[in-house]
């Protein structure tokens, strides 16, 4: 029996030329992005010129970690204490969690079989708040033309959610610039690796000033090179309060030639993801994720559905992919585990049951691929899941309190 040996959480080292730049930043002391020598440019400020022209942003600015990007993004665009925000049901718990921090309301957005938010739901709730905060969750993106004609329509201001899919996006544009401004991570799971950090874009001048100077510029907004002019600050600079998150310059040294090689890395990630998927198509009861043409998609996990599947059965065939060395995370669980929390977990956040989204998440399955996997890994993890959701399916289970997908277990 095949067994895989390989660690879901393993990285890869930084690139060399980000571990000399890290070198240099430690030796000379300077490590607070406005710590500079005469005419020496910090490596936050010029970190935030090259992601501007990478994106084709007007404005960027570096902070201390994708959360926070989320939450100054709020504030920049105006949401104040009581105010409700639209989010997705399906998500990671900073979303909510930026949502909450400032104060504000988060309103539920189902999700769809295609792990994107449901935009008949959007449409329907659209009344409901002035703030769209859009997950792109696990890199799936939707139809992002539409999505905003529902919000320009309500006059409802987006703000995305881009840890998932740097340097991707549907139709031609990047996700970032669809919306008002573009919210990203650097933390060690995602598309660029500096332990945490986060970038934020945008081309509004008033909401980038004010994601600045809440992000503790001091009044040094003039060193940063990816801003608004001087005047923008001027009627903002005493009156945004000051909630400190930069980025600092070590942490910039070691995401500039990470950024410069994403698109490499990017395909990288994809052949790992199609390795998989090739062994997963017409696995009974498995439902792969359809990708629409329209979406160009960055693929550092791997998502599927089990629907209507009985939790005991999910179980199984957890455990068994466990055995094997595979580790799957479920989103269906009663309770959260790890990152796996979904709408009805976040007790701060009141909610109303949504029953196909709830069908839904019952069925995610989810695992990360990092790079560290060669092809050959990805392959033998697809056999192991097929294996493994084939057997349980069919009902050819080791253990006898094991029930198939769509039996409940006698609760005797």
């Amino acid at each position: 029996m095949e067994r895989f040996t390989g660690s879901f959480t393993q990285q890869e080292p930084i690139p060399q030329e980000g571990i000399d730049a890290a070198l240099r930043v430690l030796q000379s002391g300077r490590l607070h992005r406005y710590n500079t020598a005469p005419g020496e440019l910090a490596e936050a400020a010029l970190l935030e010129e090259e992601f501007a022209a990478q994106t084709g942003a007007a404005y960027c600015l570096a902070v201390a970690s994708g959360g926070y990007a989320l939450a100054c993004a709020l504030r920049a665009t105006g949401v104040q204490p009581g105010d409700r925000v639209l989010t997705n049901a399906f998500t990671l718990a900073p979303v909510p969690g930026a949502i909450a921090s400032v104060g504000a309301v988060p309103v539920f957005v189902g999700v769809t079989e295609g792990l994107v938010i449901d935009l008949e739901d959007l449409a329907a709730k659209a009344g409901q708040a002035r703030v769209l905060m859009l997950s792109h969750m696990r890199g799936h993106i939707c139809d992002m033309a539409r999505l905003m004609a529902i919000c320009d329509a309500a006059g409802i201001t987006v703000i995305e959610d881009c840890a998932h899919t740097m340097g991707r996006g549907w139709a031609g544009r990047l996700t970032g610039r669809w919306g008002a401004m573009g919210c990203f991570s650097t933390q060690t799971y995602k598309h660029a690796n500096s332990g945490e950090g986060g970038l934020l874009i945008s081309d509004d001048p008033q909401m980038m000033a004010r994601a600045i100077l809440l992000s503790g510029s001091y009044m040094l907004y003039d060193r940063h090179r990816a801003a608004p002019p001087p005047e923008t600050f001027a009627d903002l600079r005493l009156t945004t309060p000051n909630i400190s998150g930069r980025m600092d310059n070590l942490r910039a040294a070691i995401l500039r030639p990470q950024l410069r090689d994403l698109a490499r890395q990017c395909a990288r990630w994809n052949d790992r993801y199609r390795a998989v998927e090739a062994e997963l198509v017409a696995t009974p009861g498995l439902t792969l994720v359809t990708r629409p043409a329209a979406e160009d998609f960055v693929a550092s996990s791997f998502q599927f559905l089990l629907l209507d599947w009985a939790e005991p059965a999910i179980r199984a065939m957890l455990a068994r992919c466990a055995a094997r060395g595979v580790e799957l995370k479920w989103f269906g669980a009663a309770e959260p585990v790890a990152f796996t929390s979904r709408y009805d977990s976040w007790t701060y956040a009141p909610s109303e049951a949504m029953p196909a989204t709830d069908r839904v998440l019952a069925g995610i399955l989810d695992m990360r691929l990092p790079l560290t996997f060669s092809l050959e890994d990805c392959a033998l993890i697809g056999r192991i899941i097929r294996a493994e959701v084939s057997a349980v399916f069919q009902g050819d289970l080791s253990s006898p309190d094991m029930a198939a997908p769509n039996q409940t277990a006698r609760a005797d």
